[in-house]
């Protein structure tokens, strides 16, 4: 069933009308639809398969926790103002609702198919009544050893009150009686996953599996001796992530945030999902006792709870069942014979990086490490937006300052899940000297920047990597980004101007020249440009706008390219996952087309082009096309002016705009039609030929083959898939 944004739209094309805009939550539903889809491709090996299944389940609890949760606080602080596409926050609730629970019942019914294949494959999931005799044995003594000590059970009756469920715990509700009574009593045990224990659990060390919840189930006899066991139902709650705390009224930032996520851990539930075998009184007795309505708050949940915990089985080592190894690559321009790393950035001026093609431990992670031993350097800034536990970034940040340079970091307190992680590194980082600041505020610090200042032989010089990516090794080989290694010196003093907005948090007028930030200068640039280009417009020089991006969600960025498509201008967006946006409406926006890439990496980039009449302007950065990103966040989007270098970015989104394997094609009612390759067609992926491209780069640069020459070696050609 439509709803009200999603009806035909009017011939008159008003582009304030709610009918020109698709709703973000349900856009967003959409795309986790596409993830899940690619369980179901043969193509695909068996144990990546799993893992978009548990890369589904892990998004649906972050959107509760997120998206749900605030809309529950809208309904709850009664508001009426309409969405962009004109719903109410309890419209959007059930609206999301109905398309949550068809990703529900779609993931159900591939996880019961890849266990059968998984079982084909001599990984085999088992209840624990399935186990033999000596099996049985091994197990129990396994739960003796290392899980009955870690156990709670809480008793639930006038005596002890009902107890506090933690956000996404894992939970058993047992029934038990005196063995001559028939009065049951209810309790509860938590199952302790994080402890060192896996969900699932190998038998004899073999690639079969029960799940740790039926170890617990099976065993009950050892934490009630001597009760009559009536049942035992899992359950499972998630909690709205949102807190209400006022930055700007908190006179210490860090105490803020540590109190938020206190906040956190006592919020609200948005959700509670329940094994499809709970008896009914049960079910709503724990709706009651949580606060939640148990018609439209409880889910059912077929199969196993929380199956974001599918990813331990992702990682099982059967090479076969995995997409082939990938390494990343070393950039060939950063391989020239040069004795100090600035200076192959000061000779090559420009380095277009493209991550995870090419490697960020020998690109981005080498160009803070060198700074931090250079003698020559003084001066080290840089954003900290999201970085890995183990992370050597901060190392060299700390390394930097017991060498004596003056280093100043803008750590983000605010980056969703990561705020605790995030403390530490910032008190790290001050123990060490360092120079650590949290931004504007009001603003979250999202761009992701390096800035190193050194005394070069002839004066004080500026270097710079600007993203698309965090600063994070993990996600650097998860992540589809681009970065940019540079000495451009107009660029250099831009970013001058904006380390001191954000360590002094005072925004008199700066004057960028290359930039374009946000909040203040982003959107209106690209506003312009937009309008630049349809002025430019004409059948002899047709105007060309390409963004590729996370999302599309700001309606002033949409409308714009409403206008341009309206004047004949061509507009191709490549949209992950939230478009507001409806392409291909005759009169509207039939000049306008968006597709979406799903695969093996996730697509992060973000690419902003413009024919401009022939002087045609690439740019690349932080920012998403979000109302957030483009008026609440501080971003940095940087022109890419070398002309090798635009060539990359053309290739990029010549290849992306005209794959057959991994695209989407958006329909202007919101849902995607996938490309099916043809006879002819490439049958390879987007990420695949990209993989390809950067070994080819690699293997034909003059570096490369000059030390092939002096000490030949045997290639192999990388599989495809």
């Amino acid at each position: 069933m439509a709803t009200r944004a999603q009806k035909t739209s009017s011939p008159s094309f008003n582009l304030d009308s709610h009918e020109c805009y698709l709703n973000r939550e349900l856009t967003w539903l959409y795309f986790n639809q596409r993830v899940l889809h690619e369980a179901t491709d043969d193509r695909i090996p068996l144990l990546e398969r799993v893992f978009f299944v548990a890369v589904v389940g892990s998004n649906l609890d972050e959107f509760f926790m997120k998206r749900i949760g605030g809309l529950k606080q809208q309904v709850g602080a009664g508001v009426t103002k309409l969405t962009v596409d004109g719903m109410l926050p309890q419209e959007q609730i059930d609206a999301c609702y109905k398309v949550a629970q068809d990703i529900l019942i779609e993931q159900r019914r591939i996880e019961g198919i890849v266990r059968e294949l998984l079982a084909k494959e001599d990984i085999r999931f088992c209840r624990y009544e399935e186990l033999t005799a000596a099996q049985k044995k091994e197990m129990d003594g396994y739960f003796k050893r290392e899980i009955y000590p870690l156990l709670t059970p809480q008793g639930i009756d006038p005596a002890h009150p009902f107890p506090f469920i933690s956000n996404l715990s894992l939970n058993i509700l047992v029934a038990t009686s005196e063995p001559t009574s028939e009065h049951q009593f209810l309790n509860r045990i938590k199952v302790p996953l994080g402890v060192g224990v896996p969900r699932f659990i190998a038998v004899a060390k073999k690639n079969q599996f029960i799940t740790f919840e039926d170890l617990i189930a099976n065993n009950l006899r050892e934490l009630f001796p001597g009760l009559k066991i009536h049942s035992y139902e899992y359950f499972r709650v998630t909690r709205n992530a949102n807190t209400d705390r006022r930055e700007e009224q908190a006179n210490d930032l860090l105490a803020m945030i540590e109190s938020a996520l206190r906040d956190r851990k006592f919020a609200d539930i948005v959700r509670l999902q329940t094994a499809t075998n709970i008896a009914p009184h049960h079910r709503g007795m724990l709706a009651a006792e949580l606060g939640i309505d148990e018609q439209e708050d409880v889910f059912e949940a077929p199969g196993i709870l929380a199956k974001r915990d599918l990813m331990e089985l992702w990682k099982i080592d059967r090479p076969d069942l995995h997409y082939p190894t990938h390494q990343p690559c070393d950039h060939p321009q950063l391989l020239i014979d040069e004795p100090n790393y600035f200076h192959i950035i000061r000779k090559q001026k420009n380095i277009l990086l493209q991550h995870p093609y090419e490697s960020f431990d020998t690109s981005v992670e080498r160009f803070l490490k060198e700074a931090s031993t250079d003698p020559k350097v003084l001066v080290i800034k840089m954003t900290l937006y999201r970085t890995s536990a183990d992370s050597r970034i901060i190392q060299y940040l700390l390394d930097a300052a017991h060498n004596g340079k003056q280093v100043a970091v803008v750590v983000e307190l605010m980056a969703r899940f990561d705020e605790s992680a995030n403390i530490k590194w910032a008190e790290a980082l001050e123990e060490a000297g360092v120079h650590v600041t949290y931004g504007v505020v009001g603003l979250k610090t999202h761009s992701k920047v390096i800035f190193v200042v050194r005394r070069d032989y002839n004066g004080l010089k500026r270097y710079a990597h600007i993203g698309t990516g965090n600063y994070h090794a993990g996600t650097a080989r998860q992540y589809s980004d681009l970065g940019l290694l540079t000495n451009d010196s107009i660029i250099c003093e831009d970013l001058t101007e904006l380390f001191n907005y954000l360590t002094t948090g005072y925004a008199p007028v700066r004057k960028y020249q290359k930039i374009l930030p946000s909040p203040h200068i982003l959107k209106q640039a690209l506003l312009k440009k937009i309008d630049r280009e349809i002025e430019l417009h004409s059948p002899d020089n047709p105007g060309l706008i390409q963004f590729k991006s996370n999302a599309l969600e700001d309606k002033d960025i949409a409308k714009a390219l409403y206008r341009a498509s309206r004047a004949g201008v061509h507009v191709d967006l490549i949209i992950r996952d939230t478009c507001r946006l409806r392409p291909g409406i005759e009169g509207l926006s039939e000049n306008i087309r968006v597709i979406s890439i799903v695969g093996r990496f996730l697509e992060h980039a973000r690419i902003f082009y413009f024919r401009n009449n022939g002087s045609e302007e690439y740019f690349i950065g932080s920012a998403d096309l979000m109302k957030r990103n483009l008026e609440s966040r501080v971003e940095v989007v940087t022109p890419i002016e070398d002309k090798s270098c635009q060539k990359r970015l053309r290739e990029i989104i010549d290849i992306q705009l005209g794959n057959k394997r991994s695209v989407w094609d958006m329909q202007s009612d919101g849902t995607y039609i996938k490309r099916q390759p043809e006879k002819g067609d490439d049958p390879r992926t987007v990420q695949e030929i990209l993989i390809e491209l950067a070994e080819e780069r690699l293997a034909s640069s003059t570096i490369v083959k000059k030390r092939k020459f002096k000490k030949p070696r045997k290639t192999g050609k990388r599989k495809r898939n």
